[in-house]
This record gives C-alpha cells, sequence and structure tokens, in this order.
C-alpha cells in the first residue's frame, strides 16, 4: 500500500474519561494549533475515511524530495570574497542576530567547521543515514547564515546567531522526502525556530519515473504524480497555516525557501519555470537568485520566475565540508541570505515596540527591499519586491 504523510492537529483532542463528556469546552479559537505529521500505508478506502477524522487536517502521498541542486562554478568564476554580505547590507546592519533560534532544513552540517565555533548546533536526522553533511549543500547554507569569519573572511549573515536547530531532511545522496521535509518542519517549529531555511524541492520527475519503473503507464503516472503533488502542497499550505496560528501565543516562524533552479534563460529567455514547492506554499518566502554584472545586480539565468524576494545567488562563498570556504551558486545560495537577513529583523523587531511575530518581520523584510541597482532589463517578476535588506542604524 501506498504511504500518506497525515496531518493532524491535536490541540482539540480530549483528555477526558469516557463519562466525563459534560465538562466545560474551551474556545478553539483559544487553542493554538498542535500540528503532527505521521506517516501510514493506506488503501484507497482507507484515505476516505481517515479524511472525515476531524483531528486530521490534511493528508498527502509521500512524494520524493531533493536538494535545490547548485550550480556548479567554474574555476574562473568562483569567488574570492563574500560579495552577498555587503549587498544585503549585513555588514553595515545594527543588528546581528542575537538572540534568534534558526532552523536549516537541508544534508545536515559539519559541526566541527570552523565557521560554527561557538554556535550551539541542535542536530535531528529525519532520513535514517545519520547526522552530519556528506554533500556540502547543508554546511554551506548554515555557513551563509550564521557562519563565523573562516581564516579572516566574513560569510555569515548573523554571526550573532547562537542556537541553530539542524534538521537532516535529506540523505548522503541529496534525496529525501516530503515526509521527511514536513516532519522537520514540524520539529523546528516545536522548538522554537524563528527563521526557517529550505533549499529543497518536491521531486515530480523521481515521483513519476518511480511508477513507471514499477510497471504503471505513463500517462497515469503523471496523473498520479500530479493528484499528489497538488495534495503536497494542501498539506504544506495547512501545516503554514497552522504554524501561523501561534503567532498570538508569542511562538511561530518565518519560513524561508528556495524558488528552485529550472529556469533556463541562457537557452531562451522565455524558458522559464515558476516557483517550486515548498518554496511555492502559502506563507513561504520564495527567494531568486541574483548576479552580480557589469550593468548591475542581473537576475540568475538558472533563477525560478515569480519569486517575493530576491538575494544574492552567483558565485557564493561560504563554509565547505571538511573546512575552508568554498563557491557556489543557486537559488540554494540566496535563500539562506534572505534567512539571515530575517533573524537580523527578528532581533530588530524585538528590540522595538513593534509586535513581536512573524507577520511583522515578513512585513519588514519585504517592505525594507532595494529596488535600485538592478540592470534594466531585470523584471518585477523574476526579482520580487527587490533584493533583501539588513536593518541599518538610524541616522
Amino acid at each position: 500500500m501506498p504511504a500518506y504523510a497525515v496531518l493532524r492537529d491535536l490541540s482539540g483532542a480530549s483528555m477526558a474519561g469516557p463519562f466525563e463528556g459534560g465538562a466545560a469546552s474551551v474556545d478553539d479559537e483559544q487553542v493554538p494549533s498542535e500540528p503532527r505529521v505521521d506517516v501510514e500505508e493506506l488503501a484507497k478506502e482507507d484515505v476516505r475515511v481517515l479524511a472525515r477524522d476531524p483531528q486530521v487536517r490534511a493528508l498527502a502521498p509521500v512524494m520524493p524530495t531533493r536538494l535545490v541542486r547548485p550550480v556548479e562554478a567554474t574555476e574562473a568564476a568562483a569567488a574570492t570574497t563574500a560579495w552577498g554580505i555587503g549587498a544585503v547590507g549585513a555588514d553595515s546592519s545594527s543588528r546581528t542576530g542575537t538572540g534568534v533560534v534558526v532552523a536549516v532544513l537541508d544534508t545536515g552540517i559539519d559541526a566541527g567547521h570552523q565557521a560554527f565555533a561557538g554556535a550551539t548546533l541542535v542536530e535531528e536526522d529525519f532520513t535514517g543515514s545519520g547526522n552530519g553533511d556528506h554533500v556540502g549543500h547543508g554546511t554551506h547554507c548554515a555557513g551563509t547564515i550564521l557562519g563565523r569569519d573562516v581564516d579572516g573572511a566574513r560569510i555569515g549573515v548573523a554571526r550573532g546567531v547562537t542556537k541553530a536547530l539542524i534538521g537532516k531532511v535529506l540523505g548522503d545522496d541529496g534525496r529525501g522526502s516530503s515526509e521527511a521535509m514536513l516532519q522537520g518542519m514540524q520539529w523546528a517549529v516545536q522548538n522554537g525556530a524563528r527563521v526557517v531555511s529550505i533549499s529543497i524541492e518536491l521531486d515530480f520527475p523521481a515521483f513519476v519515473k518511480q511508477q513507471v519503473d514499477a510497471g504503471t503507464p505513463a500517462d497515469l503516472a503523471t496523473s498520479r504524480a500530479l493528484e499528489a503533488y497538488r495534495a503536497n502542497l494542501r498539506i504544506f499550505d495547512t501545516l503554514m497555516q497552522m504554524t501561523r496560528s501561534l503567532e498570538p501565543f508569542g511562538a511561530g516562524c518565518v519560513v524561508v525557501g528556495a524558488a528552485g533552479n529550472g529556469s533556463r534563460r541562457e537557452l531562451d529567455p522565455d524558458f522559464e519555470i515558476g516557483v517550486e514547492l515548498p518554496a511555492a506554499a502559502d506563507g513561504v518566502v520564495s527567494v531568486a537568485a541574483l548576479a552580480q554584472s557589469p550593468q548591475g545586480l542581473a537576475i540568475a539565468p538558472f533563477s525560478n520566475t515569480f519569486a517575493q524576494i530576491s538575494g544574492p545567488g552567483v558565485d557564493i562563498l561560504s563554509a565547505r565540508n571538511g573546512g575552508g570556504v568554498t563557491s557556489m551558486s543557486g537559488t540554494s545560495m540566496a535563500c539562506p541570505h534572505v534567512a539571515g537577513v530575517a533573524a537580523l529583523w527578528w532581533e530588530e523587531v524585538l528590540a522595538s515596540p513593534l509586535p513581536a511575530n512573524p507577520s511583522t518581520v515578513t512585513a519588514k523584510l519585504l517592505a525594507s527591499a532595494a529596488t535600485d541597482g538592478f540592470a534594466a532589463a531585470v523584471e518585477v517578476a523574476d526579482r520580487g519586491v527587490g533584493l533583501v535588506r539588513a536593518p541599518q542604524p538610524t541616522p
């Protein structure tokens, strides 16, 4: 039987005994959602019955996921400085991310790297392959968010972050499942993350291939994959909605997602792919990738379109597995720039009289984006509201 991810809301679970139904009830609007993600093997009839369970908010077939694979930089193009730090204004910001807990859902982390010296890294493996990063993707992304200086070079946007939740949701081959992604999100929220960075995507082609390889006709396999993709969008939307319900209780987080690297504008200007899941889910801040050019900031040719905001994503210098630094390109690299700036805005908001919640931080993040400095040909649909910018000192 196929496996399904089942999202339950346990906030309304009754603790009364079988003969205690007359007890006073609590207004549901005053009780925050308590999400739990389970995985169950279900027959067709089981799906229909489970969908009627009042605790079940959404369910979806488990789909494969993969990292938003970086675009390899040529030796000549490899960066020697982390240009994104200055581009987003982190080097001149009045904030460092002090007191903000961030979560990175990725391939794990090289916890012994000097970029993370002094930071508390809470690791949790959702893949069965064990903690640690054997791909290098998660280490690079985490380095951009909170990395300390490496051999005198600054790589981290929010160097004041002292605690990071590292959810390994992709295995040592860079692949995983929607089950792991959803469970990683649940874990991050329940452990106090204020910012969650996700540079992964649902792997629609792999889901089709799995079924075709098992003997399913291609048209039927494609139809099933489309249904599963739609259901996973709904389950992630619902999880985000449940997360937002925590805001009145002082919890909740800003979720930032890489838009994806599927576009091929270098082949055809119209070869543009829309934002991938989970970045396309309601409430996730989707991020496009920018490159430097003589004419100003340009959209990276691989960056998917219709993202909400953009960040430096080409020739990005950050932590390398095993030590030192390396250069990578991709919306995977732009996403942690925005996540790091989100941590700076959290610190700014917490020190202000504004409501300290994810809605306020997201509003600041989007409203403060820079719209100047772009090459003339860059379209708003590609770069979103603009280049993410860190809070600056009051003049």
